[in-house]
């Protein structure tokens, strides 16, 4: 029986393409090195907007069909990063796309942003005593951008994280297991103002172009503690987007989505530590996640 990968990394998402547009080009520079890397997604996505006009009939008000489809969707993005381990929380369709903050779908049945926390970190506490990851990436407290799904995915993470290293929790979960490294989503805002001021200069079809803050998770420089240069891999990060064909438009360096307002397609990734020790001294950034953790 051969050993497991000495590195592994899991991801948690809130809707299938969240993990290519933040994470594309970091996941499949660890599952080329040979690292596990695993991605729990918590919704099918079921209330996206649908880009193709010839795929318009799948959209919550019409015929339906979305989630199922968005599920497809992932699964060939998972193929272009070289991502083999990908599953739902809870199995497929156990958690709802809840929409946008505010709407009406927050409050239905089965909505992710219902659940109660200790109840859908369970699901995941599972995971990560069945993989035990060194190293766990979510969102910040804010979801990146005040998506509901999106906080309570950094709610479950951070509530499962803790979970799993309890002794007492669910013994039939496993044997207890502590993530060494929890890090958020991030991008420095001056590196997205520099890469907006590009897609300004540069031509493209799209309409419009969006607002910093529309891109999650940007925040100060000084939050940043780890980089992850993933431009060998901007080719393969670019198809898993574009493997998300009912929510995302790619033009070479940039991208939009349903609203058709242009963004940077950023290829290096950055990254806040939020729990664990930094493998690097203090006032310097990582560019390894693994950077510190025992093997």
């Amino acid at each position: 029986m051969s050993e497991p990968p000495a590195r592994r990394l899991l991801l948690v998402h809130a809707h299938p393409d969240d993990e290519s547009i933040n994470n594309g080009a970091t996941m499949a520079k660890y599952a080329a090195e040979g690292a596990h890397v695993a991605l729990v997604t918590c919704t099918q996505g079921e209330e996206g907007e649908v880009i193709p006009p010839g795929l318009a009939h799948l959209a919550p008000d019409r015929d339906g069909g979305l989630g199922p489809y968005r599920a497809g969707e992932l699964a060939a993005a998972m193929k272009e990063l070289g991502v083999t381990d990908h599953r739902f929380l809870g199995g497929p369709g156990r958690f709802r796309d809840s929409g946008m903050m505010g709407v009406e779908q927050n409050h239905r049945p089965g909505a992710f942003w219902n659940a109660d926390v200790d109840d859908a970190a369970g699901y995941l506490v599972e995971v990560i005593r069945a993989l035990r990851p060194q190293v766990l990436i979510t969102y910040d407290p804010d979801g990146g951008y005040g998506h509901p799904d999106h906080i309570q995915a950094h709610r479950v993470a951070t509530r499962a994280a803790e979970l799993a290293a309890e002794e007492g929790y669910r013994p039939g979960l496993g044997g207890a297991h502590t993530i060494a490294k929890v890090y958020w989503n991030r991008v420095p805002r001056p590196v997205a103002e520099a890469a907006f001021d590009g897609l300004r200069a540069a031509h493209t079809d799209f309409p419009g172009i969006a607002a910093i803050d529309d891109v999650p998770g940007v925040t100060d420089e000084s939050d940043i503690t780890a980089e992850i240069d993933g431009s060998a891999y901007a080719a393969a990060k670019a198809a898993a987007m574009r493997a998300h064909e009912t929510q995302i438009t790619v033009q070479g360096p940039h991208f939009a989505l349903s609203n058709d307002l242009g963004q940077p397609l950023f290829t290096t990734e950055y990254y806040q530590l939020a729990a664990g020790t930094p493998g690097v001294a203090a006032g310097r950034r990582e560019h390894d996640l693994f950077e510190g953790v025992a093997e």
